[in-house]
């Protein structure tokens, strides 16, 4: 059964997700080990985060048997709201083992492939959820077969052309599929790259990637850039966010975390360069953590006043 916010309690972010997995992970604990069970994938941790900011965040995503309905529960002991649809197969995660020191993989499952009648299922509740919410988030899938690209340009179109302020944190085809409709898009360079829309590493490359969004009519553009300053293309005109150098324990979750703050951001009001700022103190405090996508309020607001926007000629 579909669960659905109530109507006292508005969702403030509404976050679309196609793939939530399950991680479970070993690691060493003085003469004996621990066993982690957590929920995952990039929609959960951005949800997560927004809870985290003290937003109301709703998932929406496929779950099934028995990985389904741990997952549900896991999601909502972390205050996030699931919005749950059907799939044919159950979903899917992995088994890491950290007890040398690295992260070795012992078992991994696909993330079930959705048929037609799944995807329209999910559209809809995608659909219905985002319309009530401030923000809708939209994040990809954990391989390309889950579900189609132009799922993405549609729900974007029909959830922007109804008011509704839309954030992509996308790669590969579902990145190639936006075509407008999204106020805010988040992106990697390595993505960039790897995806073909960028022909190297460059700034200038980048930038002449990120134009070729904004020319679709994509309103604002993050291309962050790992350690470097992410790349701002902010309502025409270019920035660098500068963040504080901190040394990290885990690097993974940074990017996730940004899109969150700042999508909190645009819910909270805030003005896009106010928005991404606050993306860029979570994501700076999340490289300082072990845990993707973790952190708490009020440290995170603490480094508000602390990232910098620089202007860059174009």
């Amino acid at each position: 059964m579909a669960e659905q916010a109530s109507k006292d309690e508005p969702t403030g972010i509404a976050v679309f997700t196609p793939s939530p997995i399950y991680t479970v992970t070993i690691e060493d604990e003085g003469d004996d080990c621990e066993v982690h069970f957590h929920a995952g994938g990039q929609g959960f941790w951005v949800a997560r985060m927004a809870v985290l900011l003290d937003e109301r965040a709703t998932l929406c995503g496929p779950f099934a048997g028995e990985s389904g309905r741990v997952l549900r529960v896991l999601m909502q002991a972390e205050g996030v709201r699931v919005r749950a649809t059907a799939a044919s197969r159950p979903n899917g995660g992995y088994v890491h083992d950290r007890r040398g020191g690295e992260r070795r993989e012992i078992a991994e499952t696909r993330s079930p492939d959705l048929s037609r009648h799944e995807t329209d299922d999910l559209y809809n509740a995608a659909l219905t959820t985002g319309l009530s919410a401030k923000v809708t988030v939209l994040t990809g899938p954990r391989q390309p077969s889950v579900i189609k690209p132009d799922v993405y340009r549609r729900l974007a179109s029909d959830l922007s052309s109804n008011g509704v302020l839309v954030v992509a944190d996308l790669s590969g085809d579902a990145l190639a599929a936006l075509e407008g409709g999204v106020d805010l898009l988040k992106v990697s360079h390595v993505e960039l790259v790897e995806g073909g829309f960028s022909k190297d590493e460059r700034p200038a490359s980048l930038a002449a990637a990120a134009a070729v969004f904004l020319e679709r009519g994509i309103r604002n553009v993050i291309v962050s850039r790992a350690e470097d300053p992410a790349l701002l293309f902010l309502d025409g005109r270019t920035y660098e966010l500068h963040a504080l150098k901190l040394h990290p324990a885990d690097h993974r979750g940074a990017g996730d975390s940004m899109t969150a703050a700042s999508a909190v951001g645009l819910a909270r009001g805030w003005p896009i360069e106010r928005a991404v700022r606050l993306g860029g103190a979570a994501g700076a405090l999340n490289v300082t953590r072990h845990g993707l996508a973790t952190g708490d309020r009020r440290d995170i607001e603490a480094l508000l006043d602390r990232i910098e926007l620089r202007s860059v000629a174009r």
